[in-house]
C-alpha cells in the first residue's frame, strides 16, 4: 500500500532525476554489483519469510489446534 502512495508522488522528472543521481554517485560499472546484491537480499529475505510461513503452517493442523511444544 505504501509502495503505490510513494510511486504516485514520484513523476518521471523525479525517477529520472535519482537515477542520473545513482549513476554519478556509484558510476556505471558499480551498479550491476548493487542490483545483483539487492536481488540476492530480497532473495534471501523471500526465502526466510517463506521458512516462517511453512513452520507456522506445519504447528497449526487444519482444525486450528495448535501442536507447538
Amino acid at each position: 500500500m505504501f509502495t503505490h502512495t510513494l510511486l504516485g508522488v514520484l513523476q518521471y522528472p523525479e525517477i529520472i532525476m535519482i537515477i542520473v543521481l545513482v549513476l554519478i554517485m556509484f558510476g556505471a560499472k558499480k551498479l550491476p554489483e548493487l542490483a545483483r546484491g539487492m536481488g540476492q537480499g530480497i532473495r534471501e529475505f523471500r526465502n526466510a519469510s517463506r521458512d516462517i510461513q511453512n513452520d507456522l503452517e506445519r504447528t497449526v493442523d487444519p482444525d486450528g489446534h495448535d501442536h507447538r511444544r
